[in-house]
C-alpha cells in the first residue's frame, strides 16, 4: 500500500470507529427518539448536525470543482449563492413555524395541515427527493474508496451502506444527530487544513478567503493565455436567465429539503430552533467561504503543472487519477503534449476530484491527503443517514402508523421504521453504484425536486390560512410531476438538446415551483376552505406566545382537523 492509502485507512478506521461507538451509546427505544431525538438536542450541537446533514458530498467533494472547472469561476457561483441563500430562507420562513407545529416529518405536517390525500402525495415526494439526493452521497463514498483505498466503487458503496445501516438503524435520529456532530468536526478540519496550507504555499497568506482575492488577477491572465475567458468574467458558461433559474432552484430547494427541515424538530423549543439555525449558518460559512478558494487554488496549480506538459512527464497525482478513469487524455493532434484550452478537446477532468486531489496537486504530505478522504466520507455519510431517516419515517410514520395501523405499539412502529431504513439503504446502495450523473449534478436534481414540490405548500400552509387541501394536493402533484418529466426528458437527450428555451434540468425546479404555487392558489379559490379551527391554528403558529391550539394539537385533543377520515389517536408517548 502507498503512504496515502495507509493514512487514509488509518483515518477511516478511527472515524468509523467513533461513529459506531456514538451510535451504540445513543441507541433508542422510543419513536420520539428514533424520529426526532426526543426533541432535546442543544442548539450548538444541533447547528453542527444541521451543517453536516446539509453539507453533503456535493459541498465537500464537487462544489469547488464545479466552480473552478465546469463553471469557470463565475457560473459555478450559482451553487454558493443558491445553497447558502436557501438556508437563510429556511431559517426565516419555515423552521421555527414547523417546529412550533410539532410534527415528526414534512408529510406529517402536510397531512395534519391539509388532508390524508396530501400526506400520501407528500410521502411520495419525500421519498423521490431523498432517493435522488442519496444517490449522489453513495456515489461520493464509492469515489473515495475507489481512489484512496484501491477498492472498487461497488465495494466502497457497500462498506458505506454497512456503516450507515449500523448507526442509523440502531440510534435513529438521536444516533444520527450525535454522529453528525462528530462528522462535522471531521469534515471541517479535513477541509480547512489543506486550504490554509495551499493558501500559504501560493499567496503567503494563511487566510484562504483573502488569498483567493489576491490570486484572481493572475488566474484570469493564465486562462486568457490558454484561450479561455477570464475566470471572473460573467455569463461565459451560461445565460443570465439560467443563472437566475438555477440559483433560485437551489435556493428554494434548500428551504424545502425534508432531511434538513426535520432537524429543527430535534431542537428543545422554537427559540432553540432559531438558535440552531444561527449556529448552523456559522458552521456552514466556514466551509462555503473556503470553497471558492479551493477551486481557484486548484485550477491555478492544475494549469501551472499540466498545460503544455508532455504526456509521458505528467506528475504522479495526475497519473493516479487517470488510472481510475477520473482524468482522461486524448492526444488529438498527436504532438505528445497535453493541450489544455477551450478548443483542444484533449483533457477531460471529473469535477468530483478537485477537492480530493487538491492536497496531492499542492504536494502536501500523505496524512493530509488521508484526512481529506476521511472528511469526504464524513460529508457523504452524514447526509445519507439523514436522507435515509426521512424515507424510513415517511414509510413507518406517515404510511404505516397514520394510514395502515394507528393502534401500532411503540415497538411495532420502531420495527417497521428499522425495516424501512434497511430497505432504503439497499436501494441507496444500488443508486450509488449506478448514479445518473456526477455527484453535484445528481444532488442539484434533488434540490430542483424539493423546490418544485415542498417549498410552495409549506410556505402557503404557514402564511396563507385559506390554502385548501385540494389546492395543496393538486399543486404538489403538478409541480413535482412536471419537474420529474422535464428532468427525465432532458437527461435522456443530454448532448442532443438544451431542453425548452435552453433551460437545463438543474434550473427547471424554479419553473416547477411557480407551477405549484399557481395551481395551489387557483384550486384553493374554488375548493372547500379549511375549518375555522385549522385557520386559527395556522394563525397561532406564526405568533410567539400563542400556544393554546398548538398544545391541544400536539396532545391530540384538537378535534376539528381537516382530515378526510377520523383523526388519529394520540401517540402513547
Amino acid at each position: 500500500m502507498s503512504d496515502i492509502q495507509v493514512w487514509t485507512l488509518v483515518f477511516v478506521i478511527i472515524t468509523f470507529g467513533i461513529y459506531i461507538y456514538i451510535a451504540y451509546a445513543s441507541r433508542v427505544s422510543t419513536t420520539s427518539g428514533f424520529y426526532i431525538a426526543g426533541g432535546g438536542i442543544p442548539a450548538p450541537a444541533n447547528g453542527a448536525a444541521i451543517a453536516a446533514d446539509w453539507m453533503s458530498a456535493a459541498s465537500f467533494i464537487s462544489m469547488a470543482g464545479i466552480v473552478a472547472f465546469a463553471g469557470n469561476g463565475y457560473a459555478g457561483s450559482v451553487y454558493l449563492m443558491g445553497w447558502t441563500g436557501g438556508y437563510v430562507l429556511l431559517a426565516l420562513l419555515l423552521a421555527p413555524y414547523l417546529r412550533k407545529f410539532g410534527k415528526y416529518t414534512i408529510p406529517d405536517f402536510v397531512g395534519d395541515r391539509y388532508s390524508e390525500s396530501a400526506r400520501l402525495v407528500a410521502v411520495v415526494a419525500a421519498i423521490v427527493v431523498s432517493f435522488v439526493y442519496v444517490a449522489g452521497q453513495m456515489a461520493g463514498v464509492g469515489l473515495v474508496f475507489q481512489r484512496f483505498l484501491g477498492v472498487g466503487t461497488a465495494a466502497g458503496v457497500v462498506i458505506g451502506m454497512v456503516i450507515v445501516f449500523f448507526y442509523a438503524v440502531l440510534g435513529g435520529m438521536k444516533g444520527i444527530t450525535w454522529t453528525q456532530v462528530a462528522q462535522y468536526s471531521v469534515l471541517i478540519v479535513a477541509y480547512l487544513i489543506p486550504v490554509v496550507a495551499i493558501s500559504v504555499q501560493i499567496t503567503g497568506n494563511p487566510v484562504p478567503q483573502i488569498g483567493f482575492g489576491e490570486i484572481l488577477g493572475e488566474l484570469d491572465a493564465l486562462q486568457q493565455d490558454l484561450g479561455f475567458a477570464a475566470y471572473t468574467e460573467a455569463f461565459t458558461q451560461t445565460t443570465m436567465l439560467n443563472m437566475v433559474l438555477i440559483t433560485a432552484a437551489l435556493m428554494f430547494g434548500t428551504a424545502g429539503l425534508p432531511h434538513v427541515i426535520v432537524r429543527f424538530y430535534t431542537a428543545k423549543s422554537v427559540r432553540a430552533a432559531r438558535y440552531s439555525a444561527l449556529w448552523a449558518l456559522f458552521f456552514i460559512a466556514l466551509l462555503y467561504t473556503s470553497a471558492p478558494a479551493v477551486g481557484a487554488f486548484s485550477k491555478f496549480n492544475f494549469i501551472d503543472q499540466i498545460a503544455g506538459t508532455p504526456i509521458g512527464e505528467t506528475p504522479n497525482w495526475f497519473n493516479t487519477w487517470a488510472d481510475v478513469g477520473l482524468i482522461t487524455v486524448d492526444d488529438v493532434d498527436g504532438d505528445g503534449v497535453i493541450d489544455y484550452g477551450p478548443e483542444a478537446g484533449e483533457l477531460v477532468i471529473n469535477n468530483d476530484i478537485i477537492v480530493l486531489a487538491a492536497p496531492e496537486i499542492a504536494g502536501l504530505p500523505a496524512p493530509v491527503v488521508g484526512l481529506v478522504a476521511a472528511g469526504a466520507l464524513a460529508a457523504a455519510l452524514s447526509t445519507a443517514s439523514g436522507l435515509l431517516l426521512v424515507i424510513s419515517s415517511s414509510v413507518a410514520n406517515d404510511v404505516y402508523y397514520k394510514r395502515i395501523n394507528p393502534q401500532a405499539t411503540e415497538a411495532r412502529q420502531l420495527m417497521v421504521g428499522r425495516i424501512a431504513m434497511g430497505a432504503a439503504i439497499l436501494v441507496a446502495g444500488y443508486l450509488g453504484i449506478n448514479p445518473p450523473g456526477f455527484v453535484a449534478q445528481v444532488v442539484a436534481l434533488a434540490f430542483g425536486l424539493a423546490c418544485a414540490s415542498f417549498f410552495p405548500i409549506l410556505v402557503l400552509g404557514i402564511f396563507w390560512k385559506k390554502t385548501t387541501a385540494a389546492g395543496a394536493t393538486a399543486g404538489l402533484a403538478a409541480g413535482l410531476g412536471t419537474t420529474i418529466a422535464y428532468m427525465l426528458w432532458t437527461i435522456d437527450i443530454y448532448g442532443n438538446s438544451d431542453g425548452l428555451f435552453g433551460i437545463p434540468e438543474t434550473g427547471f425546479g424554479t419553473i416547477g415551483m411557480l407551477i405549484n404555487f399557481a395551481v395551489t392558489i387557483v384550486v384553493s379559490q374554488f375548493t372547500t376552505k379549511p375549518s375555522p379551527v385549522m385557520q386559527e391554528l395556522v394563525e397561532e403558529i406564526r405568533y410567539p406566545g400563542k400556544s393554546r391550539l398548538v398544545t391541544a394539537h400536539a396532545e391530540g385533543h384538537l378535534e376539528d382537523l381537516t382530515h378526510e377520515g377520523p383523526p388519529n389517536e394520540p401517540r402513547s408517548h
